[in-house]
């Protein structure tokens, strides 16, 4: 994804999140007893132990940059493993245009749980990895992959691991489209010599929502994005709030309602070009991202880790995993047919 400037309510801040991300390293849950006793818990546990180990798994095939062997081999694997789950899956190729001309073997990976129910939720994260860690801090590494254990693996891992808690509980009312973009992470590198085109990111998104089935429509999407760090908090982001207003109450108030208020504040964070723009405004399906932001972190409000080498799983937090997938569960199985 591309960082942009950030609007944020600086007068509404109470927080304080250290770079090093110490602080927020267990995720606790807020302490919103009162109002966690009116939510009606909905749906299965969501296991972050489950979640972690599709992540680090996903991670023990290296970094899965386009146009290697490490992408094509983790790629079958996701697709086997919701079909494991009992999901339709489809792979969706495409050759596709980088940022440098290089011409990129894209598969966007379409699994689909109960298809015959008309009403449908779209869940997408991307699972390719950024070739070139083009924010570390040492220049020495700028040109070297990046294993995406948070900024590619996490979402899958959510999603995967949604798919096998869904084969264990089929009581949900409604369809299921998960849905891993390929080419998110080509954009411009920092250190190229050409002005950073918005359009270089997402591509596999853009294709998806430029190629959909004839007829196809959700009733909103849910983008998951670095779903896994340690201490993140996921604010509300701008496009989200522009396209989606509706989805980002109700994700976000199901947060606060569960006791994960902390986590996910009623507040607005900035604005990303990430795999939800083209859902949004291509696709024409109302599309939250829900990604970190740390407004006190030096290296990047996306996280001290995001394009570095020390993407890895050694930052990963299960609770943040746990605190997401469990949101979701309690949001999916909410939902009336």
């Amino acid at each position: 994804m591309r960082q942009l400037a950030f609007s944020f309510l600086t007068a509404a801040l109470t927080i304080a999140v250290a770079c090093s991300c110490a602080s927020c390293r267990n995720a606790s849950k807020s302490g919103d007893t009162a109002q966690q006793d009116t939510l009606a818990a909905k749906g299965p546990d969501f296991s972050a132990d489950s979640a972690y180990a599709f992540a680090a798994r996903q991670c023990e095939f290296g970094p899965r940059c386009m146009n290697t062997p490490e992408h094509d081999k983790c790629g079958e694997w996701i697709a086997q493993t919701f079909r494991d789950y009992g999901l339709d899956v489809e792979i969706q190729q495409a050759k596709l245009k980088g940022w440098d001309g290089t011409m990129l073997d894209s598969r966007n990976i379409i699994a689909r749980y109960k298809p015959e129910r008309k009403a449908r939720i779209l869940l997408c994260a991307h699972w390719d990895t950024r070739p070139w860690a083009d924010n570390d801090p040492d220049e020495a590494n700028w040109h070297s992959p990046v294993t995406g254990a948070n900024d590619g693996a996490s979402g899958v891992a959510v999603m995967l691991e949604l798919a096998r808690l869904m084969q264990m509980d089929s009581s949900l009312c409604v369809g299921v489209d998960f849905v891993c973009f390929d080419a998110e992470d080509y954009g411009t590198p920092q250190w190229a010599d050409v002005a950073d085109d918005p359009d270089s990111w997402a591509l596999g998104a853009q294709y998806w929502a430029q190629n959909l089935p004839q007829g196809y429509t959700a009733r909103y999407g849910i983008l998951l994005d670095m779903v896994g760090g340690q201490g993140a908090r996921f604010f509300q982001e701008s496009i989200s709030l522009r396209y989606a207003r509706e989805t980002v109450a109700k994700v976000w108030r199901t947060a606060s309602l569960m006791g994960y208020g902390s986590m996910f504040p009623m507040q607005e964070g900035g604005m990303i070009t990430d795999d939800h723009v083209p859902v949004n405004e291509k696709a024409g399906i109302p599309c939250i991202d829900i990604i970190p932001f740390y407004p006190d972190c030096q290296q990047s409000s996306f996280g001290p880790t995001w394009h570095t080498v020390n993407d890895d799983m050694q930052h990963i937090d299960p609770n943040t995993l746990k605190a997401v997938g469990q949101v979701l569960v309690q949001t999916l199985y909410g939902e009336a047919e």
